[in-house]
């Protein structure tokens, strides 16, 4: 079990939920866009917030962010160690540095006995794309075992500095590599993990990649928090996390939707109907299982293990709600609708029974 990092009030870490994280891609130093984007990631159910604090515009800015939203926030620091300073002066929640691009002992101990006096945690982010010349290989490139050793060498001055509240992230393009470099940082420290593929893609690639990398090390029990990068809106990433972690049953937020793949069987436009199911039915946050079925033929098993679910005949379909059939017979064109508010009406009595 790795150690308990304690980050705005979010615990990382020691045995937690996996904590999902996601980065704004406004110009920090631009207020109202930067604080309007995080709290969209915040509704969207993203747990931290980091944001980049490339100049002293940015660094300035961070308070003024930080009084107008609730989510704990991460500087995300490179090359000016300057910058670190001035943000753990500004009340950061959590500071990332990059071994790759502050590499002076000196300078990254003046950071580190900041942020022991502010008693605010650091980031150890290595990335295949900005380790330093000495961890490259013979042909000057990144590998699984020069993204550990870079991290082993910033945290153990961290350490010497009397830093212990440390994420350590070793994130690559490369599926495999992040993977390899992972497993071995683990076996050498037990500060908490962020593991993320770095520069995964636009979101159909980014998603299935992320999807690969993430998998596969969950599945291992490791990483503690997750961030999936995606070239877009941000908020597509903390959706794409909590699938991700939906799929291995760790995490259930949401509307966990199911559909057929269509075939010459369906009799409905399920597609559109499913479009419009996860369309309306996006500001829910309450976990439930809800299937759309084209035919009987896998329909009956799947509406039978699902809290709201539809099986699709010809032009028309019937709805059930937990195994029982509720609504018969609704013609096509309004199905979408009456699942829409099946469900609702379904979260609307759990609420009222939980209270």
């Amino acid at each position: 079990m790795t150690r308990k990092v304690n980050v705005g009030g979010v615990t990382i870490g020691a045995g937690g939920p996996i904590v999902v994280q996601s980065m704004t891609n406004t110009n920090t130093a631009d207020v109202e866009a930067t604080v309007a984007q995080i709290l969209r990631l915040e509704e969207a159910g993203c747990e931290i917030v980091r944001v980049a604090v490339n100049d002293i515009a940015a660094a300035d800015a961070l308070p003024e962010i930080k009084r107008r939203v609730t989510v704990p926030l991460v500087a995300d620091v490179h090359f000016d160690h300057r910058l670190a300073l001035r943000a753990i002066e500004a009340g950061i929640d959590k500071l990332r540095l990059n071994p790759g691009n502050i590499t002076d002992p000196a300078r990254i101990a003046e950071v580190a006995e900041a942020a022991v006096a502010a008693g605010i945690p650091i980031r150890v982010g290595a990335n295949s794309g900005s380790l330093a010349e000495a961890y490259l290989d013979e042909d000057g490139r990144a590998t699984a075992a020069g993204m550990v050793r870079s991290a082993l060498d910033e945290i153990r001055i961290l350490e010497a500095h009397g830093v212990d509240q440390i994420v350590v992230s070793l994130k690559g393009t490369d599926v495999r590599m992040t993977i390899e470099a992972n497993r071995a940082i683990a076996q050498q420290v037990d500060y908490p993990l962020h593991i993320g593929i770095t520069e995964a893609g636009t979101p159909w690639e980014g998603a299935i990649r992320s999807a690969v990398g993430l998998g596969a090390l969950l599945e291992e029990g490791l990483g503690d928090t997750l961030r999936v990068s995606l070239a877009g809106d941000p908020v597509e990433e903390v959706r794409v996390a909590y699938e991700i972690l939906r799929a291995l049953g760790l995490r259930a937020r949401g509307i966990d939707l199911h559909v057929c793949p269509t075939c010459g069987r369906t009799g409905i436009d399920l597609i559109r109907v499913a479009d419009h199911v996860r369309r309306e039915l996006a500001d829910v946050i309450e976990p439930i299982k809800v299937s759309l079925m084209g035919c009987v033929v896998n329909g009956l098993g799947e509406v039978r293990e699902s809290d709201v679910g539809l099986v699709g005949g010809q032009k028309a379909g019937t709805i059930y709600v937990e195994g029982e059939a509720v609504l018969v017979s609704v013609p096509e064109d309004r199905l979408a609708e009456e699942i829409v508010r099946t469900v609702r009406g379904t979260l609307h009595r759990r609420r009222r029974t939980d209270d």
